[in-house]
């Protein structure tokens, strides 16, 4: 869906201006999403496979669940949001612990540029994945896998992405952190 997105500057500042989530990533335009990965008190993690009709990695087994932020929208809304559109789940804001703000940089093959500055958070998943409800355009198929599998992710094909694999330890640390 092309949404009405904030253009940031490269460092996250505000410019004051908006356009289309299509127009900023044909231009390069910096702007802000969020990820939300899902964790169970026994260790594993909700990955997502993305749809096949998505413009960026299709198929790709991923991240719980990711998004923009509309233009306007508070951070913290937008990961509700987002969580509730893609898996139909409802959190509140303390079941949302942000992790940090990572700047990716990425041009894709089809001329896309991906400039963001992606907030990231974890949050324990508390009901079955059975119970969870997919979004079609999104998503093809929810799955928990054991939380070693973003340390691991070097030597899988179609289950996250290698080059970001510093980006997967960290959010491994976290979450180990988190449930110590």
């Amino acid at each position: 869906m092309d949404e009405l997105i904030d253009i940031l500057t490269p460092e996250g500042k505000p410019t004051q201006k908006t356009a289309l989530k299509s127009e900023a990533h044909k231009n390069g335009w910096f702007h802000a999403t969020v990820h939300i990965w899902l964790f169970t008190s026994d260790k594993k993690i909700l990955l997502q496979k993305r749809a096949l009709t998505k413009k960026v990695f299709p198929g790709i087994w991923d991240i719980s669940v990711a998004g923009h932020i509309a233009a306007g929208e508070e951070i913290l809304e937008a990961a509700k949001r987002e969580i509730f559109e893609e898996i139909g789940l409802q959190l509140n804001d303390k079941d949302l612990i942000k992790i940090g703000t990572r700047i990716h940089q990425v041009t894709h093959e089809n001329g896309i540029q991906d400039n963001e500055h992606h907030h990231v958070f974890i949050a324990e998943l508390k009901v079955s994945v059975s119970a969870l409800t997919m979004q079609e355009e999104e998503v093809a198929g929810l799955e928990l896998w054991n939380l070693k599998i973003l340390k691991e992710t070097k030597n899988l094909e179609n289950v996250l992405l290698p080059r970001f694999h510093e980006y997967y330890v960290s959010v491994y640390d976290k979450i180990i952190s988190h449930l110590k």
